[in-house]
Formats: C-alpha cells, sequence, structure tokens
C-alpha cells in the first residue's frame, strides 16, 4: 500500500498554495517495510529537484522543503525504490487526474504531477468587496432614464428599435462585418433612476461593461477613453452616478478595454472622423503611430483575434502604458480621480504581466480599489502566447472571473458531470488557487459573452444554480436581467433589453431571497470552503471557528434519502461527527436543495 493525499494536513501542510520563503511539509505513507522514498519536483519550464524522504517512527516518511527563491508553479511527484530479494523495483506515484489520494505509476514519463502555486505575497481585496453582490450592466440594453424616452446623440449609420422587446439582430455585410450597429438607447441617467431597484434586489456593486466613447453598441472599440460616450450621457451624469451610489454605500467598477481601439478611434482614425491628419492610420508622425503595427500602411495591420475593427495595441510601448497608467493624467488617474471603485481587464490574457503590475501599482495608490481580470480557465495555470502567467501570484490582479465554477455548475445541472467529478475540481482550483484569490473571484452564471442562464439550464435547475453561485467562495455576480427571467442563446440574443414591464415575480424572488442570504450570512461571505459528495448528492461546506452553513444539491430528478455512510468527504475536518448527525436521515427533493446550519 502506498498513499499520499494533498488535501489531508496529515499529508501536506499548508494545503494549497504556499507563500514564497514558507516551507511545504510532506508525508508519504506505505506498509512497505524495505523502501526508499524521494519527492521529486520540477520549477516550472526549469530544474527538476530531489529531497529525499526520512522514515519516522511510525512508519511514514516525512519532508520539509523550503519555497525561498521565486514565485511560480511547481510540479512534484514521489519515486519509490521497493528492495526484495529479486533486486530494486522502482515505482511513481503521482496525481489520479482529479486531484486528492493520487495513483502508483511504473513508468515516469506516464505520471501526472501534482501542482504547487506559490506566490509572492498575500493579496486581500478591500472590505467592500468581499462583502459585495455585484450586478453586471451592459449599458444600452439596461434603461433609458430620459424624461421623454429621447436618445441621446443617435450614432451615424446605425439603427434604434422601434420597440424595447424587440429581439437583438445584426445587419451585417456579406463579409460577416456589422454594417449597421444597434441601439436600444439605455443611459447613465437610467442607471440613476434604477438605483433604488438595485437596492431593493440586494445589489451593493455594479460592474459596468464600457461606456468610454466607441462606435458598437458594446463599447468595447474603444474610441477616446477620456471621454463618456454621448450615447450614455455626459461626464456630470457619471459623477453623479458615482456619488449617488455611494451615497447609499454601493460600489462601481469599469471594464478597462486596453488590448485594442476602435478602428475609428483618436487614436487610429481611419475613417477620418477626428480630422486629415489625426490618428496613426492618417499621420505617421501621429503619437499613436507606434502604438499600432502595420503590415501594409495604413489598411494591413494588426487586430485584435483578425477583427479589422479592433486594431491591436502594442502593449509595450512606453507611451501607451504611460498614457493608461502614469501617475498623472493618464486614463486610469483621471477615472479613479472621480471616485470608481476598481477594474475589470477585458482579454487579461493578452496584456502582458508587466502591464498588469503597472495598472495595480497605480490602483495601489488610492484605497480599497480592486482589480479583476477576464479568465476563462483555471488562471493559476494557464498559458497564453507560449507563456505561462503570473498575474495571481501577488500584486497583479486580485481576482479573475470565475468561468469555471459557471461550467461546473451548468455542466452538474445538465448531468454531464458527476457529483464526484465537481467536487474533486472545486477542490483542485481552491489547491491551485492563493487563497485570496480563491475567495476573489468574481463568480457568475452568465455575462454578456455567454448564453443565458435561464437558456443553458431551465427554471427547474434555476434555483439550485443559483444557491451554488451564492454559497460557492467568491463573490456572486448577477447579469443584469437574469433576474427578471430574460433568456437568449448566443451574442445578440443574450443583450435583449431589460424587461420592465414583464419582470418574473417567481425568478426574481429567488434571486432575491439569495441576495439577502449572502448580505446577512457571515460565514458565505467570510467562511472556509470544503466539500463532499456521494453518487448523485453534492455538498457544499462554509465554515468559521463558530458556524458551519451547508448546502445540499440533488441535480437528479429523484427524492433522495441522505445515507451519511455513503458520503465522501474530502477533508477531514474537525467537526465532521457534528456534521454527520445532522445530516443523518435528511431528505431533498429532485432538482432542489437543502440548506442546514449548525453551531461549533
Amino acid at each position: 500500500m502506498y498513499y499520499y493525499n494533498p488535501w489531508n494536513l496529515d499529508y501536506k501542510q499548508p494545503f494549497g498554495a504556499i507563500k514564497v520563503g514558507n516551507s511545504m511539509n510532506l508525508s508519504f505513507t506505505t506498509d512497505r517495510p524495505s523502501v526508499l522514498v524521494t519527492c521529486v519536483i520540477r520549477r516550472d519550464f526549469g530544474k527538476r529537484y530531489e529531497f529525499s524522504m526520512t522514515k519516522d517512527s511510525g512508519g511514514n516518511f516525512r519532508v520539509t522543503i523550503p519555497f525561498d527563491e521565486e514565485s511560480g508553479l511547481y510540479f512534484y511527484h514521489f519515486e519509490i525504490v521497493e528492495s526484495s530479494d529479486l533486486g530494486e523495483t522502482r515505482r511513481f506515484y503521482g496525481c489520479s487526474g482529479i486531484g486528492g489520494e493520487g495513483l502508483l505509476y511504473t513508468d515516469e514519463n506516464d505520471v501526472k504531477p501534482y501542482q504547487l502555486t506559490v506566490f509572492e505575497k498575500e493579496d486581500q481585496a478591500p472590505s467592500w468587496y468581499r462583502e459585495a453582490v455585484f450586478y453586471q450592466i451592459f449599458p444600452d440594453r439596461f434603461y433609458n432614464g430620459n424624461e421623454n424616452g429621447q436618445i441621446n446623440h443617435p450614432k451615424p449609420n446605425s439603427f434604434i428599435y422601434g420597440r424595447k422587446t424587440d429581439s437583438p439582430f445584426y445587419v451585417k455585410e456579406e463579409n460577416g462585418d456589422i454594417a449597421r450597429w444597434d441601439f436600444f438607447g439605455g443611459n447613465l441617467r437610467g442607471i440613476i433612476k434604477k438605483i433604488p431597484y438595485l437596492k431593493e434586489l440586494g445589489i451593493n456593486a455594479i460592474y459596468l461593461n464600457p461606456i468610454f466613447s466607441g462606435t458598437s453598441n458594446h463599447r468595447y472599440d474603444t474610441n477616446d477613453y477620456l471621454k463618456i460616450d454621448s450615447m450614455l450621457g455626459r461626464q456630470e451624469d457619471f459623477e453623479e452616478l458615482i456619488q449617488l451610489l455611494h451615497q447609499e454605500k454601493m460600489h462601481l467598477i469599469l471594464d478597462g478595454v486596453f488590448s485594442h481601439v476602435g478602428k475609428n478611434s483618436l487614436y487610429f482614425n481611419i475613417n477620418g472622423d477626428y480630422g486629415d491628419d489625426e490618428g496613426a492610420a492618417k499621420n505617421p508622425d501621429s503619437p499613436y503611430f507606434d502604438w499600432f503595427k502595420f503590415e501594409n500602411y495604413p489598411f494591413e495591420y494588426k487586430s485584435w483575434w483578425g477583427i479589422k475593427d479592433l486594431p491591436e495595441i502594442d502593449k509595450d510601448n512606453d507611451s501607451f502604458r504611460n498614457f493608461i497608467y502614469g501617475e498623472k493624467n493618464s486614463v486610469l488617474a483621471k477615472w479613479n480621480d472621480l471616485g470608481i471603485d476598481g477594474w475589470r481587464l477585458d482579454v487579461a490574457d493578452e496584456l502582458p504581466d508587466s502591464f498588469i503590475k503597472g495598472i495595480r501599482e497605480n490602483l495601489d495608490s488610492y484605497s480599497d480599489k480592486i482589480l479583476i481580470g477576464e479568465i476563462w480557465e483555471d488562471a493559476s495555470n494557464k498559458i497564453s502566447y507560449g507563456k505561462r502567467r503570473n498575474y495571481i501570484l501577488g500584486g497583479s490582479l486580485q481576482a479573475a472571473m470565475n468561468y469555471p465554477f459557471r461550467d461546473l455548475i451548468i455542466n452538474l445541472l445538465n448531468g454531464h458531470r458527476s457529483s464526484q467529478d465537481v467536487a474533486h475540481q472545486l477542490m483542485t482550483l481552491q489547491e491551485n488557487y492563493p487563497k485570496d484569490i480563491f475567495y476573489n473571484n468574481l463568480n457568475n452564471l452568465g455575462t454578456h459573452d455567454t448564453e443565458r442562464i435561464l437558456t443553458m439550464i431551465g427554471e427547474k435547475n434555476l434555483s439550485v444554480a443559483l444557491a451554488m453561485l451564492f454559497v460557492l467562495p467568491g463573490i456572486p455576480c448577477i447579469y443584469y436581467g437574469d433576474e427578471a427571467g430574460l433568456s437568449g442563446g448566443k451574442d445578440p440574443d443574450n443583450r435583449k433589453y431589460f424587461p420592465w414591464d414583464n419582470i418574473s415575480p417567481n425568478v426574481y424572488n429567488v434571486y432575491k431571497s439569495w441576495t439577502q442570504k449572502r448580505l446577512s450570512e457571515n460565514s458565505l461571505k467570510y467562511g472556509e470552503f470544503s466539500t463532499f459528495f456521494t453518487d448523485r448528492l453534492l455538498g457544499i461546506l462554509r465554515y468559521t471557528d463558530s458556524e458551519v452553513f451547508v448546502e445540499l444539491i440533488n441535480p437528479s430528478e429523484d427524492e433522495l434519502n441522505i445515507e451519511v455512510q455513503e458520503i465522501t468527504f474530502l477533508q477531514n475536518l474537525k467537526f465532521l461527527p457534528e456534521l454527520k448527525k445532522l445530516l443523518t436521515e435528511k431528505v431533498i427533493s429532485g432538482k432542489t436543495n437543502l440548506e442546514l446550519k449548525m453551531k461549533i
């Protein structure tokens, strides 16, 4: 018998990621009498290290390994040499592929190693953020706050929908390019007028999709970083919005799109809207010329994912960096000084680590601001453009958009992943992330880039999905209109106008009940996390020193009786005996969740 489990503190301390300068204590168990055990560690894409393990009086092999050089990823497994009358047999012990208890391998080349994340420093988020319930607003589709419903400054060669209930539709050229951008006319005054609605729902933080001047309805094609888009209103409207939100103890973060700009922007200006001598595409002597990479001036240039509407910026350019996050007269300086509470970085994988660090250094000169990155995968081991990303190892991103959680929730409820698989994946993510980042991640069930949650899982699964969104570690974020019962597939169907005259009371009440619970339960905001499962149930634990919050998830159609002996707990927690008593003989209906609490 050979055994190791990094989720059990008897075998690895500390749990999960460790800080530079600290050590990892490992224990490996075997009942074989004549063996030698070595821990083999490889630096990410680097050197191999071997640490001989010492057998203690209890028969366990132990070693303490210091990590005092640099942050990054390390990968480790165990090499076992067993002696017998027939000679030596060499085996290897590594990860099973789903985390936790490992597997024995006969060939070192086949071993799946355990990941160890070594971070630079703790990265606590502001207290307001850890206590937040976010609401994402796509401004054009939320509400028009003008008294007469008039549209602010309609854009040339665009169309306005005849009714708010119309389904969004792209008018495209034969080559697939957008021929006419479409608008409903939502604006900043509309958000101001709906602050009471948001507050009643239980929202205390807003994430706005881009609001800077742009050509499209989504405004990810920035034309001027220093100006509010005229269809959305004036800078005075924005300042009033911030003031009113702060009066209500609500917070606001902006969407920073710094990988690319619009082709018709002040900086590129291919169509000449800003004059015949302004911008990189009109004037090789423009101060913005070096921001871009032309292949055949001026019409062939590097663009974001080949989309010619979005010329890509050279993020290593010092002039651009100073313009975005310089101490004075920069984009960040202007909007930070107006009182915003943080930024969400669009396509963080397109931004160099040093660029993100520069943004973070700017934000650190203020108090209580948050920096979130758009990352779709496990951010701890992400490789983009051939490089391992280090943006969650300290002094950079404080959180990532938690799309991995969304995928797990949807796949569990649709029957595509088992409770065991989801429980193991949740623990693996917790193991891989620095602790602060894991609890800071911005959780969602849908965004402007995904299908709406009702379309993905149906209303029968919605209550269970919301239970997971609000109970799992991280900060919950509601995509505008989801609480009203909006459905929708891929873009543009997921960007309908908010149905103010047709809010589903059933759906709304489920959302509101969960926002209130999240705001009132200290264990959901600050509690530790663990999980357990049976073959048909998933259990989520959030706990503090004094209380345990238990959420049972039944993704099946059947009513289930909980059999405690069938439960697999993935960690050996001190309150398990009391928890088992609490769970005994509980019954949970199909497609529902059951909440339990106990004091410890």
